[in-house]
């Protein structure tokens, strides 16, 4: 299996993580912080994961807001989970994107 997630050039650049799932910063942000929440085993999508993961990825979810509230101080926050193909998901393993957002930022999510 040839999975970016899965690989230690995304594992060894964790900013949080506990049992089931952890955290980085996106290779290629939509705002300064934007983070993405992904668990460890792989799975393809959010329906995929099992109820200690979807616990394990929501307490990272708080956890991770905290951070990057002290951080970078946005002024709010879009979650995003893309499931399947046709719903703009382009790396086949689960994830959720923490994307900070800020006044007049301008950032289209969803167009």
């Amino acid at each position: 299996m040839n999975c970016i997630f899965c690989s230690e050039v995304v594992t060894k650049n964790k900013i949080l993580e506990n049992e089931f799932a952890f955290v980085v910063y996106d290779k290629f942000p939509k705002s300064k912080g934007h983070a993405l929440i992904i668990p460890k085993r792989h799975s393809k999508n959010f329906f995929e994961t099992t109820g200690h993961e979807k616990l394990a990825i929501l307490l990272l979810l708080d956890q991770t807001k905290e951070l990057l509230d002290k951080e970078f101080k946005p002024d709010g926050y879009n979650i995003l989970v893309n499931c399947g193909k046709d719903a703009g998901q382009e790396v086949f393993h689960t994830h959720i994107h923490l994307i900070p957002r800020y006044e007049n930022d301008d950032i289209k999510i969803i167009e």
